[in-house]
Formats: C-alpha cells, structure tokens, sequence
C-alpha cells in the first residue's frame, strides 16, 4: 500500500465539480500520471481513485463511458507487454498495407482518409495569398485545434487546457510563417466531427493536405498505412520508404507531423516497446493507444 494525494496537493474536486468543469480526457490523463509517477508500485484501483480524488465506482464508470472499457483493460494497454505485442508484426505490417492500400474499407475501424500533397514553398509563397481557417473544439482527448484550406484539413494539435490554447496556436503557425489565419470554427468542425465519430457510426472521406518536403510525406504516408491495432517502429518506416539509414531523419519527420491522430503518429514506437516521445505529450499518446485498443476489442 502507498500513501497518495492529488498531484498538486491541494484538496480532491468533488465528482460533481469533476462532470461539470473537467472533460473525461482530463481526468484519464491524470490517471495515466499517475501510472507514471507510481509505476513501481503499480498502484491499485483504489489508490489511482484517491490521487485523482474520485470514487472507484465513479472512475471506473468515468472509463466505461471515455473508452468503453474498464479501468484494469484500460491499464494493461500501457503496458510494455501491450506495447510489444502492437509490435510483434511491425515488420510486416507496412508491406501488408500496400496490397490493401490506404486506410479505407480495408481497415476497420479507421479513417477513410484522402490526401493530397503541397510542398513547403507553394504554402509559403506570399504571392499565393495562402489563407488557413482554424478553430478549437472538444475532442476525446482534450481541446483540438483543427486547420483547413479550401482543399482539406492541413493541419490537426491538441492543447492542454485554455491557457495552452494560445501556444499550440502559435506553434501551427510557425509550420507556415506566410499563411494568412482565419478562426473561423464553423468551418473546421466538419472535420473534427468526422474524426471523432460514435462507436458504430459509418465513416465519411477526410481530405487532408500534407503539407511537407517530399521526405516528410513519404513518411507520413507510410503512417497512414498503419492500421488501428499495430505499431511500426522508426527503422521500418525508414526501411520501408527505401532509406534504411535514415532512422533519425525519420524520427524528426514523423515528430514535425501536423496532423495528429489522423496521421497516426503515435502508432510509432521504439523497437524495444518504449512509446518514444509524441509533440501533444506522451500522457496522450498513451491515451490514444489505449482508447484505440479499447475500440477495437469492443
């Protein structure tokens, strides 16, 4: 048994104070801290319960509605176990995908996804007049922000909180320091809402720009080859993209990946069943895995 209190030490949130200010993410990510900070304890349902300041019966509800599992399934989708069985067939993997193409009706359960590429200069290019429209919505896992152009999404990042808003704002403009940014949310929530959709709900077509150096769209196609279910590693992609020595140069194009979730960088882990690193926070990438795993065993 380990003595455990709320991460800033201050008193719980009452559950009813948790449904109404906090969204579900919110309250998995602290439990994923949890995990993290207590790995070698391997805390019990009821001390992860007392650091969060819920009830066990009220988180375990909190998982049954989040990620349609329970909280122990939840759990053992972050383990290093987990992480290497989503491995076991990374190798082969990609090369399955090509023969199926492009995630569609041959994956259940994922996007049905249709790109086009733009280099770097086109976006850029003052003389374009290159306009972006953006928007913040709510998401299962926290507060997104969504960018698009008349051609599809561009862009998709995730912010913790309304005080990381601005940030994560700032940070997709860097990618495209020309673009003229439009909030304008009417129009990006199409895309959030085909990206989210309910469980059992039929998938729509997502048009996404892949906005990138050659380099970088070979790597995130070959990310969009990863189906729900498996991972790859960093050496297969660069094995698969024909640069079998360019693992690092992978590793920097799969972190400057502007859509996430959709382009699914997060299915990158390390050989040794490590998750790596993730832009968005690794306490979310952990969450996507767990959310897809849960997904797909119900």
């Amino acid at each position: 048994m380990i003595a455990m209190s709320g991460a800033d030490g201050a008193a719980s949130e009452t559950e009813s104070d948790i449904a109404l200010g906090s969204s579900d993410y919110e309250m998995v990510a602290r439990v994923i801290d949890c995990i993290g900070t207590h790995s070698s304890f391997q805390p019990t349902l009821e001390e992860i319960a007392i650091y969060v300041g819920l009830s066990p019966c009220y988180l375990h509800h909190l998982f049954s509605r989040w990620a349609g599992t329970n909280l122990k399934s939840f759990l053992h989708s972050l383990t290093m176990d987990h992480a290497r069985h989503l491995l076991r067939s990374r190798a082969s993997v990609l090369d399955a995908a090509c023969e199926v193409g492009l995630p569609g009706p041959g994956w259940p359960h994922d996007l049905f996804v249709s790109f086009v590429k733009m280099l770097p200069n086109d976006a850029n290019s003052k003389e374009v007049g290159f306009e972006m429209t953006y928007g913040f919505h709510v998401s299962p896992f926290g507060m997104c922000l969504a960018l698009s152009i008349d051609r599809g999404l561009v862009g998709l990042a995730f912010a913790d909180g309304v005080t990381n808003k601005s940030s994560v704002l700032d940070d997709m403009k860097r990618r495209w320091p020309n673009a003229c940014f439009i909030e304008d949310p009417c129009r990006t929530k199409v895309y959030v809402e085909r990206i989210f959709v309910a469980r059992g709900t039929p998938r729509q077509t997502i048009n996404i720009v892949l906005i990138g150096t050659n380099f970088d769209v070979s790597v995130w196609q070959a990310l969009l080859r990863i189906p729900k279910g498996f991972a790859t590693s960093y050496s297969d992609i660069a094995r698969y993209i024909g640069k079998p020595k360019a693992v690092r140069a992978v590793g920097s194009a799969v972190g400057r990946n502007p859509l996430s979730f959709v382009v699914p960088c997060h299915r990158v882990l390390r050989k040794s069943g490590e998750l790596g690193g993730y832009h968005w926070r690794l306490a979310r990438k952990q969450a996507i895995i767990g959310w897809e795993t849960a997904s797909l065993d119900s």
